[in-house]
C-alpha cells in the first residue's frame, strides 16, 4: 500500500484516539515543576506528543494526568481531553483510566509517552499506517540499537514474529543481547484493548499494570501483531534527568535549524543560533550569529537578523534589519530597521520604513510609516503619525507615580533633541519643540514651541 492510500485509510477509519501518558512527577528531574512541562526549544515537551499525533491523523487525544494536572490542562486548553490518574500504577492503569471516554466510539487506540519529545512525528504516523494497512490487533515501535537504553528486549519466535517483551532486569544473558528494544510505542485495536486491559495483573515486584503484557497475550489469542522498526536511537530519548533535558534541547535544536536552513534561511554560524520550534523565517533571511528566536516569533523574506539579538514572540515583516537588539511581543511592518542596541517592549508597533537608532526604546507604542526615531530615547503609550522625526535625547514623560498616560504627536512632526513630552499629551501635525523642550500642555498644528516649560512661540508653515 503507498503512503497516499495509507493516508487515505486513516482518514476513512471510523475513529483513532491517542492516549499520551503524562502522569508521572518526574523525581529523577528533581524540579518543582512536572517534567513533561518543562520545555525543549521554547515549548513544553508534552505539545510535542500532542502535535505528533495530530500528524498522524489522530481524531481525538487524551492525556493522562496526575502530578500538577491542573498546569498540564492549562498548558494544553481544549485542544484534548483528559483523564486523571491519581495514583500511578503503570501504563496498564494509565490507559484504563483513559476508557471511559474512548471506548463507545474509537476504533484504534494510539498510545505513547509524553516525555518522548524527540519521537518524529513521522515515524508516529508510519506505525499508525501500518497498523491500519495490515488490519492488526497491536503495532509496536521497536528500535534496533546497541545501547540497550533499559528498554525491554523484543524476543521472536523461530519465525521472525515478535512474541514477548523481557524487561532488561529480568534478562539472560542471551535476551539481554537482543538489540531490539521497545521503547513503549504502541497502536492497539481498542475493542480487543478494552476487553484484555481488564486481564492484566499486577507485576509481583512493584504492583502495577503494564502493556508490555498485552503481547503474550495478543500471541496466545492467535491475534495478529505487527511491529515498525526505527535505528534512530535519538527519537527514542525519554527524559528522566537534566541531563537528558539538555540532550533532547540540542538534538531539538539542531533539527530546528536544519528544517529552516532547507527552507531558505542563511544562518551563518548555526551552531550559536537558537530558534524555538514555533518559529517561522521567510527565504533568503540571515540570521547572523549569537541570535535567539523565541517564542511564535514570525520573521519575514530577506531579512538581517543579528548579531547577538533576541526575539520573543514578535512579527517581524519583509526586508527588515534588526542589529544586537532585544524585540518583546512587538510587530514591524516591511522595511524597518532596528538599532543597534535597542529595546521593542510589548505592544511596539513599527509602521514601514520607521528607523530607529541606538539605545532606542518602545513600549506599547505605534509609529507610523518612516517615523524616524533617534538615538537614546523612549516612547511609552505613544502614537506617532507618518513621517515624523524623533531626534535624539526625546523621553516621553508617561508616568505620574500612580498612573500611565498616552502622547499623541501627529504626521510631519519633527521632536528636538533632549524634549521631554509629558503626558497626557497631543502634538499636532507639522509642529515642532525647540532642542531641550519640556513640553507640558498640547501644542497645536503648525507650531513652533520652546523653552521650560514649553511655550508656543510662532506658526510654521504648513507642510505637504
Amino acid at each position: 500500500m503507498t503512503t497516499e492510500n495509507r493516508k487515505s485509510n486513516i482518514k476513512n477509519q471510523k475513529s483513532i484516539a491517542a492516549v499520551i501518558l503524562a502522569a508521572g512527577q518526574g523525581t529523577r528531574m528533581k524540579s518543582k515543576r512536572a517534567k513533561v512541562l518543562h520545555p525543549i526549544a521554547g515549548k513544553p515537551m508534552v505539545e510535542y506528543a500532542v502535535d505528533a499525533a495530530k500528524f498522524a491523523g489522530v481524531e481525538k487525544m487524551v492525556v493522562v494526568i496526575g502530578h500538577q494536572g491542573e498546569q498540564v490542562r492549562a498548558v494544553l486548553g481544549e485542544s484534548v481531553a483528559f483523564a486523571e490518574q491519581p495514583i500511578q500504577q503503570g501504563t496498564g492503569d494509565a490507559v484504563k483510566c483513559a476508557r471511559a471516554i474512548l471506548e463507545n466510539d474509537t476504533a484504534h487506540v494510539l498510545v505513547f509517552y509524553a516525555d518522548m519529545p524527540l519521537l518524529k512525528p513521522e515515524t508516529i504516523r508510519a506505525l499508525v499506517e501500518k497498523h491500519l494497512a495490515t488490519n492488526a490487533t497491536l503495532t509496536m515501535l521497536t528500535l534496533l540499537a546497541d545501547d540497550k537504553m533499559n528498554f525491554g528486549r523484543i524476543v521472536r519466535d523461530e519465525n521472525g514474529r515478535a512474541v514477548r517483551i523481557v524487561e532488561e532486569v529480568e534478562a539472560t544473558p542471551e535476551q539481554f543481547a537482543i538489540r531490539e528494544i521497545n521503547p513503549g510505542v504502541y497502536c492497539f485495536n481498542a475493542e480487543w484493548l478494552w476487553k484484555n486491559l481488564a486481564q492484566l495483573k499486577p507485576s509481583p515486584k512493584k504492583s502495577e499494570y503494564y502493556l508490555t503484557d498485552l503481547l503474550e497475550f495478543a500471541v496466545a489469542q492467535n491475534a495478529r501483531v505487527e511491529t515498525e522498526t526505527i535505528t534512530d536511537v535519538a527519537q527514542c530519548v525519554g527524559i528522566n534527568t537534566r541531563v537528558h533535558l539538555a540532550l533532547a534541547e540540542n538534538i531539538m535544536r539542531e533539527r530546528i535549524r536544519e528544517r529552516v536552513m532547507l527552507n531558505g534561511t542563511t544562518l551563518l554560524d548555526p551552531a550559536s543560533t537558537f530558534i524555538d520550534a514555533d518559529v517561522e523565517i521567510g527565504q533568503d533571511t540571515v540570521i547572523f550569529p549569537n541570535t535567539h528566536l523565541q517564542g511564535k516569533t514570525r520573521i519575514g523574506a530577506d531579512c538581517a537578523i543579528g548579531p547577538n539579538a533576541i526575539v520573543f514572540d514578535s512579527v517581524i515583516g519583509d526586508a527588515c534589519a534588526i542589529g544586537p537588539s532585544v524585540i518583546e511581543s512587538a510587530t514591524l511592518e516591511d522595511h524597518v530597521e532596528i538599532g543597534p542596541f535597542c529595546h521593542l517592549r510589548p505592544g511596539a508597533y513599527l509602521a514601514r520604513h520607521v528607523h530607529l537608532g541606538n539605545y532606542a526604546e518602545v513600549k506599547k507604542s505605534r509609529l507610523g510609516e518612516g517615523v524616524h526615531m533617534g538615538h537614546f530615547s523612549y516612547l511609552g503609550d505613544t502614537e506617532v503619525g507618518a513621517r515624523t522625526n524623533i531626534a535624539a535625547g526625546t523621553i516621553t514623560c508617561n508616568y505620574d507615580g500612580k498612573n500611565k498616560h498616552r502622547t499623541i504627536i501627529g504626521e510631519n512632526v519633527f521632536i528636538g533633541s533632549d524634549s521631554m513630552l509629558v503626558a497626557p499629551l497631543t502634538i499636532g501635525d507639522n509642529a515642532r519643540t525647540g532642542a531641550g523642550a519640556v513640553v507640558t500642555k498640547d501644542i497645536p498644528a503648525n507650531s513652533l514651541a520652546v523653552g521650560v516649560p514649553a511655550r508656543v512661540i510662532r506658526k510654521i508653515a504648513r507642510q505637504e
